[in-house]
């Protein structure tokens, strides 16, 4: 009976040690996806003899903005204000001096775009109604609803990482059991594309849209067979 007790002792940890045998992977699943809307940065703005002449003729431009996005029919919920300044400005000489020139006033948007094949001609629209008083500061093609693309990417780690598990396991000559976890390491990552905002040859402003990698890192671990 003491010799029986001995052996179970024995082989016990080797019994456990077999059963929580696992093998743990790391992979990214990356998917792209042509951006279905552009967002507009835009400011209105102008200098005056006094503050007060400087945000009347910026509010101004901006009124003629807002009139413009009305007619191109964007919502009034796609069109946000970022800041509103007004400042003085000067004119600097060789010797450390400075004059003072008028006051910068300013009023800068960010407009959403869900059309993305209207952005151009937005841009051209918006230029055409503030004129020299408009700045047109950048315009960023983006994902509006990234859900099926970060499911595609997740598909694709898991994908990834259950190969990848699988044959390390081959090569150990075990095989895959059940998923112990599984960890998404990181947020999911929009790669943007560089702005761009080029002419065409009819002189109307097109807005390249090109591609965006959604990725997605995963851990998993699976217990071996």
């Amino acid at each position: 009976a003491l010799l029986m007790t001995v052996a179970a002792g024995v082989l016990s940890p080797a019994a456990e040690a077999a059963a929580t045998r696992y093998i743990t992977v790391s992979a990214q699943g990356s998917v792209k996806v042509v951006p279905d809307a552009v967002r507009i940065n835009a400011t209105a703005t102008a200098v005056a003899a006094t503050s007060k002449e400087a945000l009347a003729a910026t509010a101004k431009t901006a009124t003629a903005v807002r009139a413009a996005l009305k007619t191109a029919k964007v919502d009034t919920k796609d069109i946000a204000t970022q800041s509103v300044t007004v400042y003085p400005e000067y004119k600097y000489t060789a010797d450390g001096g400075s004059t003072l020139t008028g006051y910068r006033g300013s009023q800068s948007f960010t407009i959403t775009v869900r059309a993305a094949d209207t952005a151009g001609a937005l841009v051209d629209s918006l230029v055409a109604a503030g004129g020299d008083n408009l700045q047109i500061n950048g315009a960023t093609p983006f994902v509006l609803d990234s859900t099926k693309s970060l499911e595609a990417a997740r598909a694709a780690a898991v994908k990834s990482a259950k190969s990848k598990a699988a044959s390390y396991a081959k090569l150990m000559g075990a095989k895959l059991g059940k998923v112990n976890y599984l960890v998404e390491n990181s947020a999911p990552t929009n790669y943007t594309p560089v702005m761009a905002v080029a002419k065409a040859e009819a002189d109307a402003t097109v807005i390249d849209l090109g591609q965006q990698d959604v990725s997605i890192s995963v851990t998993v671990q699976w217990s071996l067979l």
